[in-house]
């Protein structure tokens, strides 16, 4: 029978601690997800924390669901960083949202509290349907650095929180330019992210004012370079770019042989969530789109001094539309095999600014990004690009995920979530999964939820086709354990092989925000649900069952 040995000497522990610590988004400057450190079991709740309590007033009445990201916690050592909404009030009757960082540390068993530090860092505003963006902080030359307003960073001491400086690399600070998404600190402290400016009157309806690649060295000099040249093979912002039809028709594509309609590209800026990844050679690879459409969007690669070293398009990729993944019937008659329905062409991945999924870069140099796809149901696909832009493949799952990798044997695996968004009354429903894949994007197993009717503090909530992982990024530990946390309110922990190690129950089932997991070096599980953090494990005196 199959065992894991979770008795970690503190030893080992220590050592680890500098493998260990999880200093960003994806734990590391290639988003991969994995620690050498093996992961305690799911024994018990060390801590449960409240980074957002507005989360009641924050679920769609109408669905139930939670549409906001969350960072993931930073951690080193015994203290853990973490980005906290509350609500602040103006006057009597009214409050808006502010975000800040707190920094908790283990001290006898429990995560205190040692500071916070509010951050005038507030959201791109929703005028295009989106879930909220995260705020995510990230660990970096002894400091930690907060996005802020502007386009601009906040350098805190990790000690005792206070301001070491504010980095803006544009001088002014213009209320409707936002830092894009996550920084990305590589190996030396240089960290990177993406800005844009919006429009004040016209925020989606009107081009963008400006988009940069904005570098930060370890001394603070911040030097931000125009994005739109370093997407060489970009459309011109006024060019045509072709959409989808109209969405009311009974079937897509209207005839077999149908001309979508086109509409005005606009300018590239970095898609909303994305993290930049950082490849060992230097090489920084960022997401690109046209603002007015996520059809045309790229996998961008920058040279270590800034300049454009490739761009790949992600547009027609995919041949597994109409007859394919797509049954005929879900297709207007006579309508060619593989193409998207709802442009007759080749499918291509998308830059949804709902998504979380940034790029990594895996052992061999090869990059990975999950794009969203609507007509293969929203399952979207993940991208596989050689180091030197090579295409190379998808796998037909890919929204709002980022893959963790574990190494193992002279080579590696991938592990994503693999969610069903389909109608179960239109096709069968085959379930929610975990899944990893080799590197040709090979299934090697898959772990399906297994729950069906959960309960809790008296209540029970019954999903009849399956919960899924609301898990946007994986996290594996040194024995390829995969942590991922469901919409069921469970954490669960799975063994190579797809086998069922732990599950613990988080909170109650909630349609709930698609969050991070991530391991401490000393085996510590951190998941989130319903505005929650916690840190979950236990170490036992023996060996454990695979059960």
């Amino acid at each position: 029978m199959l065992k894991r040995l979770f008795a970690v000497t503190i030893q080992f522990a220590a050592a680890a601690s500098a493998l260990a610590q999880w200093s960003q988004f994806g734990a590391n400057q290639r988003h991969t997800g994995n620690t050498s450190t093996v992961g305690q079991p799911l024994v018990r709740t060390l801590a449960d924390v409240v980074h957002d309590p507005l989360v009641p007033d924050e679920i769609d009445p109408t669905t139930g669901n939670l549409y906001v990201h969350y960072a993931g916690p930073l951690l080193d050592g015994d203290d853990v960083f973490m980005s906290y909404k509350e609500l602040i009030f103006i006057g009597p009757f009214s409050g808006v949202p502010r975000w800040s960082v707190h920094r908790l540390h283990w001290e006898n068993g429990q995560l205190v509290e040692k500071w916070a530090q509010p951050s005038d860092w507030y959201p791109i505003p929703d005028g295009a349907g989106i879930w909220e963006p995260t705020m995510q902080p990230i660990i970096s030359n002894d400091s930690i650095y907060a996005p802020a307003m502007g386009g601009t960073l906040l350098q805190l001491d990790r000690t005792t929180g206070e301001i070491i400086r504010r980095i803006n690399p544009f001088g002014s600070i213009d209320t409707m330019t936002f830092v894009s998404g996550p920084p990305t600190a590589d190996s030396s402290g240089n960290i990177t992210y993406g800005v844009f400016r919006l429009q004040q009157n016209a925020p989606w309806s009107g081009d963008i004012l400006g988009s940069w690649l904005v570098r930060v060295t370890p001394a603070g000099a911040a030097t931000a370079v125009p994005f739109a040249p370093l997407v060489t093979n970009a459309p011109a912002p006024n060019a045509l770019c072709t959409s989808e039809f109209p969405f009311g028709s009974l079937q897509h594509p209207p005839s077999p042989n149908a001309v979508a309609p086109q509409r005005t590209c606009g300018a590239q800026r970095p898609g909303i969530n994305v993290a930049p990844a950082v490849a060992s050679d230097g090489t920084i690879y960022m997401i690109s789109r046209t603002h007015f459409n996520d059809r045309w969007g790229y996998l961008v690669a920058i040279n270590p001094d800034l300049t454009p070293k490739w761009s790949q398009s992600l547009r027609g990729r995919f041949h597994d539309g109409c007859g394919v993944l797509l049954p005929p019937t879900n297709c207007s008659a006579g309508a060619h095999v593989g193409v998207d329905p709802d442009d007759n062409l080749p499918g291509s991945g998308r830059v949804d600014d709902s998504s979380t999924a940034s790029p990594a870069v895996l052992p061999d140099g090869s990059i990975v990004y999950g794009s969203y796809t609507y007509y293969n149901d929203r399952n979207g696909h993940l991208m596989h690009f050689s180091a030197s832009g090579a295409y190379l493949g998808d796998y037909p799952f890919g929204w709002d995920t980022t893959p963790a990798v574990w190494q193992h044997d002279g080579t590696y695996s991938l592990v994503t979530k693999q969610n069903f968004y389909g109608d179960p009354l239109l096709r069968p429903n085959p379930g929610d999964f975990v899944t990893q894949l080799s590197p040709q994007l090979q299934v090697e197993w898959q772990y399906r939820n297994p729950s069906r009717t959960i309960c809790r503090d008296g209540s029970c909530v019954d999903e009849a086709f399956g919960f899924e992982w609301c898990v946007n990024a994986t996290a594996i530990d040194a024995q390829g354990t995969v942590y991922a946390n469901g919409e069921d309110g469970i954490l669960y922990a799975i063994a190579q092989g797809g086998i069922l190690l732990d599950r613990f129950s988080l909170s109650a089932p909630l349609g709930a925000a698609y969050t991070p997991a991530a391991i401490d070096a000393q085996g510590r599980i951190y998941s989130q649900s319903g505005g929650h953090l916690f840190a979950v494990g236990g170490v036992p005196a023996r060996k454990r069952a695979v059960r």
